[in-house]
């Protein structure tokens, strides 16, 4: 839990940023103060459990908050000082004093918990914490993790995009070690909500977080959230009306995406198969993208122009992709193509195979439960373990032998 303490004698801008500092649950507002002359004796006064950061308005008195600052960094120097001004030269002068980040204002929440993020990892250092981030103790060490963003496109309609999706995103839930939050982008036709029963079916939607993007805060953000209460897993629905898919645009999922990275170690997005600007963002958030085909032949085509896409985007999407073949043995959909011609087919590696596995699979989502609680050792779900697994840049349990599993990395050819 990070300890902060603020100054700053306008109410109305105190009240913003006291508002900003009680959605984050990782932070303690230990201290306020309304007057800058006050405030080196409100840090004295705490010296028996210091502040881990001191955020200082500097816009009613320039220069006394300036003075201030330069003699609590002088008394205290491992305390660390965040300014916000609306006066860049002001902010130049608080880094000059002995501050160390600063904000513009008006503070965007975004760039806020980016700051708090950097100090706490200023923190774990300056307290010896072999300057890991993540050794940071309690559950804000999970907050600064690096998330991982994962996006899971489709070569086509019926592939088991949102199976793969659903299910991965609850298995690595069910690791106590992370947070993960499924985020439904197929806007009209999603229903990862349906895939699994989760709590609270009267939440808000994605649409609901849109219509008030400029007031979404982490509190609000959390209130959107659905929860699969089994696993832990966190899931925001797609607009429940089909019209409101109108109201979100690529710069709503951009804010709700690094909005929520801070709070989860991994971001499942599921995406529809029509390549609209939200999913196109969704493609460039992604530290990883999955797209998941079938040993047919229409799949694997649009493999082909999904990668001549992705390959041609400015930021060369195509590095980002690791083409995933579902359903591997299921007579009704291959049409006698081996792996191996497959991917000569699409000119890369298949990364991960996951077996047709239809009962087990029907079963669950009848009963709507992913495989991880429904059905674990079904060969399935002994797939997507490893690949949560892989992704996650974990070593198998002990006893998993990849090379001896059709259904791996290292697959049959």
């Amino acid at each position: 839990m990070q300890r902060i303490a603020i100054v700053d004698p306008n109410e109305a801008t105190r009240e913003s940023l006291r508002g900003f500092l009680l959605s984050v649950d990782f932070v303690w507002l230990e201290a306020e103060c309304a007057r800058y002359e006050y405030f080196f004796d409100v840090i004295h006064a705490s010296k028996d459990s210091m502040p881990d950061l001191a955020i200082v308005h500097l816009d009613s008195d320039k220069q006394r908050a300036l003075q201030m600052i330069g003699e609590i960094s002088v008394k205290y120097p491992k305390l660390q000082i965040l300014t916000i001004s609306k006066d860049h030269q002001a902010l130049l002068l608080s880094l000059q004093r002995g501050a160390k980040y600063f904000l513009t204002d008006p503070v965007v929440l975004e760039d806020l918990l980016s700051a708090l993020q950097r100090s706490v990892g200023e923190s774990a250092n300056n307290s010896g914490d072999s300057g890991s981030i993540s050794q940071v103790s309690g559950s804000f060490a999970r907050q600064v993790t690096q998330s991982s963003v994962i996006a899971i496109l489709g070569s086509r309609g019926g592939v088991g995009t949102t199976s793969l999706a659903v299910n991965l995103a609850a298995t690595l839930a069910s690791d106590p070690d992370n947070r993960v939050a499924l985020i439904d982008l197929d806007l009209a036709m999603g229903d990862a909500d349906i895939a699994i029963e989760v709590d609270g079916m009267d939440n808000i939607s994605i649409a609901d977080l849109a219509r008030n993007i400029e007031r979404l805060d982490m509190n609000f953000l959390k209130r959107a959230l659905v929860k699969h209460a089994p696993t832990g897993l966190s899931i925001l629905r797609h607009p429940l009306e089909i019209q409101d898919m109108a109201v979100i645009h690529e710069s709503h999922v951009e804010r709700i995406v690094n909005l929520l990275k801070i709070s989860y170690t991994h971001l499942i997005l599921d995406l529809s198969k029509s390549l609209l600007p939200t999913d196109l963002m969704g493609l460039r958030l992604a530290d990883t993208i999955l797209l998941v085909a079938q040993l047919e032949l229409s799949s694997l085509r649009n493999v082909v122009r999904l990668m001549h896409l992705l390959n041609n985007t400015q930021e060369n999407l195509g590095e980002r992709v690791k083409v995933v073949v579902n359903r591997v043995g299921s007579e009704a959909i291959e049409e006698g193509i081996s792996l191996k011609k497959a991917e000569e087919v699409i000119g890369k590696a298949f990364y991960w195979q996951i077996p047709n596995d239809s009962k087990a699979v029907m079963a669950a989502r009848v009963a709507g439960q992913p495989l991880v609680k429904a059905n674990p050792k079904c060969r399935a779900q002994q797939s997507i373990y490893g690949l949560a697994q892989s992704l996650s840049g974990k070593p198998m349990a002990v006893g998993t032998d990849l090379k001896k599993s059709p259904w791996s990395l290292f697959g049959k050819r």
